[in-house]
């Protein structure tokens, strides 16, 4: 760092790949971006860090042409550009990978590079020019990819392979990546890693969005802070730890792993019994599974998302019908919702604008969600208590930090991370004897996540039996006293939380069984 204290200076004598100066944008009353500046240096790996809503991806699809900023400057290797397009953003050098991909799947891979950029008079001339040119970028850039496969029949870190060839086959001396570890293994991300790295050694520069400390630690040379639309700090990654990256994004200290004491389970709460679930294709996505979750701990299932979690989740909770086995709480079967509910069973579901709110309902209404039948709710005559309503969700408001404490205010209103403490809320405060909860802090802040995990370890303690599913691996090995491993619908392995880690876990993720590993 020199100068400023909130600049990263130019390497070398090579201009910036980007430099951004007072980017300003506005969506109505939303002041998305405010007044930001950023320096990229060329040949560097680059990771940008923020809360949900800090203007990270905004920022980003202004570089990329999908928004116009309404002041500022940018500018692409030290010239001045204006951006109205992603077409603008190609022909500056500038490609994106973003979070899910933009690929056709019965396509090629070959067919997918080629969308948009065919070359040649016939598309028979262009396909082999196009094969030439990315057997190069293979060898160039250890992108391996079978450029005549199907992109359905590839795993999911070969299809992100693919998004970055196509990248490279435009030209792109720049990539941005949005959140690209989200659907991958640890090994497919450190597989990532090693591409990037090369990708930097050759020259190229890579922006790196995401919100995994982890990974901006692992693999990037500067990092960039936003916090509530600015740009509040830049690092060099070398000079800088996860605690004071967290605390930057936050405006706060916020402990990264929760303490916890050592489980003292108790008798069985869930029994499942070789299940079998189908999904509404009637494709079988849950292939006979069995396990027990007792009272005072958290078993944890981890697994690349469609490896039929949802689905799991589903059945436990009533909501999908099994094809085949059994599943009780406390020794009574599981038959639907509010059956299931009334034995001491409460559901967060994985999507909580589709499954945990009503989108058009206010606050208080989607309080009381499932539980409106109950006594303190409603009257002798069948009328609903507003008054107690509203007064319990004001209290679970303040409990759980739900901001803003407006119970009349339409759960749309809410932002992401307070629509899931509310709905964690009306399902905690009901005093279960077993959670189902999934993906409890996807899309949420950073200081909230702090927070829920605080409430789940409280459950534990307090003698419930809680079933985490989550795709987030550090909160998989933060939270959990036993980890299930999920894979095409069967479980590849168990693990204790003291003999699990990363590397044992992320196997399992991709089917490879304990006893194989």
């Amino acid at each position: 760092m020199a100068g400023d204290p909130g600049r990263i200076e130019p390497a070398g004598a090579r201009p910036p790949a980007i430099e951004l100066r007072g980017i300003d944008k506005r969506f109505g009353a939303v002041h998305a971006n405010r007044n930001v500046s950023l320096i990229v240096p060329a040949g560097t790996i680059h990771g940008i860090i923020g809360e949900n809503g800090a203007g990270k991806s905004t920022l980003m699809n202004i570089i990329y042409g999908y928004y116009h900023a309404d002041a500022g400057t940018i500018l692409v290797d030290g010239q001045p550009i204006t951006i109205r397009s992603p077409q603008d953003s190609i022909r500056a050098g500038i490609g994106m990978v973003h979070q899910h991909f933009m690929l056709v799947e019965p396509f090629t891979v070959l067919e997918n590079v080629l969308l948009g950029a065919e070359g040649g008079v016939t598309l028979e001339e262009g396909a082999a020019k196009a094969r030439e040119t990315l057997q190069a970028l293979e060898r160039d850039y250890a992108l391996e990819v079978d450029l005549d496969a199907r992109i359905e029949n590839l795993p999911v870190g070969v299809q992100q392979r693919v998004e970055i060839l196509k990248a490279l086959f435009r030209g792109a001396r720049t990539l941005i990546l949005d959140e690209p570890t989200g659907v991958l293994t640890p090994q497919e991300a450190d597989h990532l890693f090693r591409i990037l790295r090369n990708l930097k050694e050759q020259g190229r520069t890579v922006v790196l969005i995401t919100h995994k400390l982890r990974e901006i630690m692992a693999v990037t040379d500067n990092v960039s802070v936003m916090r509530q639309g600015e740009m509040v700090a830049h690092r060099v990654t070398a000079q800088t730890s996860r605690e004071e990256l967290a605390e930057l994004m936050v405006g706060r200290k916020v402990l990264l792993r929760v303490e916890k004491a050592p489980a003292r389970p108790g008798a069985p709460v869930l029994e499942v019994e070789d299940l079998r679930v189908t999904d509404d294709l009637g494709v079988e996505r849950v292939k006979g599974v069995s396990f027990t979750v007792r009272a005072g701990e958290i078993v944890g299932i981890a697994g690349v998302a469609g490896n039929g979690q949802s689905q799991l989740l589903e059945a436990l909770a009533g909501i999908r019908r099994p094809r085949a086995g059994r599943v009780t709480v406390k020794g009574v079967p599981v038959i639907d919702p509010a059956q299931a509910r009334r034995h001491g069973l409460a559901h967060v579901p994985e999507d909580r604008l589709r499954m945990g709110l009503v989108r058009g309902f206010v606050a208080y209404e989607n309080a009381i969600l499932g539980y409106h039948v109950d006594k303190d709710y409603v009257d002798e005559r069948g009328f609903l208590r507003f008054g107690n309503i509203v007064d319990t969700c004001k209290r679970w408001m303040a409990g759980y930090d739900v901001r803003p404490q407006a119970p009349q205010l339409q759960a749309t209103s809410f932002s992401g991370g307070n629509q899931q403490k509310l709905v964690l809320a009306r399902e905690m405060e009901h005093d279960p004897d077993l959670l189902l909860v999934g993906q409890p802090t996807r899309g949420v802040d950073i200081g909230a996540i702090e927070f829920i995990h605080r409430r789940l370890i409280a459950m534990r303690d307090a003698g419930k039996a809680v079933l985490l599913v989550s795709v987030e691996l550090d909160e998989i090995l933060s939270l959990s006293d036993r980890i299930l491993v999920m894979f095409d619908g069967h479980f590849t392995g168990e693990l204790s939380a003291a003999e699990a880690d990363e590397r044992k876990i992320g196997l399992l993720m991709a089917g490879v069984t304990a006893e194989a590993a």
